[in-house]
């Protein structure tokens, strides 16, 4: 029998050893949020039932933003807010859990928000290990030798690294054990257990190591973003460039679609879905980029269930489809041709809202226009067309 699987990530920290500015696991890691990057390794596997956010009460739409875009979005659920320490959110996350139906025989793994890089392998190892035990870590042995010190810094002993690891996430358990594990904690007045095996083991339950991963590093300071930005340019070697194009014309109407923008205008434009040239021709060009066919071979137009479909759904698509590969945007342009409706206004709008739409920064999307000085279909304003350029970094393949 498949085990149910609850993933609970937990990025509710300030981060304040990252440095000034957003929290750690809101800071861009290679034109994505490093939050992004950690949800992406949960919410498209078809093991895991669903996955839940606890975040700090202000970060609301920085998690919005960083959730924009991903993949397997149904199996993301509405983010917890939670509470003064790491133990505190845990616990809110577990109670949220079980209001939405976890049972105690589920499993639950808990995973730290600024821990981009957990592999599928590992998060299978974790699911495994809670199966069988209960409750396990993931860990590392030790290389270094390590020291212990008192508040002098003078050398006390030196342990065995043998019998050490270097504890990772993500921590798996039985969600019935965990959960009263930390109810049994909080109700003991311990309130400074750091890790949810520590929580486990307060409770008296015996907690399992099994095999970590040396690469699932986690970002807590600024050098520790930058080597985590240079580890993934590294390994994004691969760059490509896509092009589309998409032409529409105008029919009676009072507005039109352009960037996922609706603007108000003396005629629309006339298409099966909304008609938004821009989003379609930004959907080619990044379809272009994987050699994946363009939008009508996705959603071809002889299928009724896309008449009137908003086009924010083909372009979402597309970028599911360019990180399935493990690709990353690196940037976004349209070019727009048309004398009315004037694009200036809402530029910013169409930026900001393609970058949601793509998951990345508006400083990651252009958008430019033009007229073609009253020449051609354009010109006489029977109707508008876009032209679509997008530049992905892949990691590299052997042919």
């Amino acid at each position: 029998m498949m085990e149910r699987v609850h993933v609970l990530v937990v990025a509710a920290g300030r981060g304040s050893r990252a440095g000034e500015g957003l929290p750690k696991q809101y800071r861009v890691l290679a034109g994505r949020p490093v939050l992004a990057r950690t949800l992406e390794a949960f919410v498209d596997r078809d093991d895991v039932a669903g996955v839940a956010t606890v975040i700090h009460a202000d970060d609301r739409a920085l998690y919005d933003g960083a959730a924009a875009g991903l993949a397997g979005r149904d199996r993301l659920a509405a983010p917890v807010t939670g509470g003064a320490t790491r133990q505190d959110s845990v616990r809110a996350g577990l109670d949220a859990l079980a209001a939405r139906g976890a049972e105690p025989d589920d499993i639950v793994l808990i995973h730290d928000g600024a821990r981009p890089f957990a592999m599928a392998e590992l998060v299978a190892r974790a699911i495994a290990a809670a199966a069988r035990f209960g409750a396990a870590v993931p860990g590392c042995a030790v290389f270094d030798t390590v020291k212990a010190v008192d508040a002098s810094g003078r050398i006390t002993g030196t342990p065995d690294r043998s019998g050490l690891r270097a504890v990772q996430t993500p921590q798996s358990f039985r969600f019935g054990l965990i959960r009263e594990a930390h109810g049994r904690a909080v109700a003991e007045g311990r309130h400074d257990l750091t890790d949810d095996a520590a929580v486990a083991e307060f409770a008296g339950h015996a907690v399992t190591v099994f095999e970590g991963d040396p690469a699932n590093t986690k970002i807590t300071t600024s050098s520790d973003l930058q080597a985590a930005e240079l580890r993934l340019q590294t390994a994004l070697l691969d760059v490509r460039t896509g092009q589309g194009f998409d032409v529409h014309s105008f029919v009676e109407g009072d507005h039109v679609w352009l960037g996922g923008v609706k603007i108000p205008h003396t005629r629309k434009l006339s298409g099966h879905s909304d008609a938004d040239v821009v989003l379609h021709a930004l959907t080619d060009a990044l379809l272009a980029t994987i050699g994946d066919g363009d939008i009508g071979s996705h959603f071809p137009p002889s299928d009724m269930q896309w008449k009137g479909a908003s086009s924010d759904r083909f372009l979402r698509h597309a970028v599911e489809r360019v990180r399935a590969r493990g690709g990353v945007i690196a940037n976004i342009n349209a070019t727009i041709v048309c004398e009315a409706p004037r694009i200036g206004p809402h530029r910013e709008a169409m930026q900001k809202r393609i970058a949601e739409i793509a998951g990345i920064g508006p400083d990651r999307v252009g958008i430019t226009a033009g007229t073609s000085e009253r020449m051609g279909f354009t010109g006489r304003e029977e109707g508008i067309v876009a032209w679509g350029l997008a530049t992905v970094r892949l990691p590299v393949t052997a042919d």
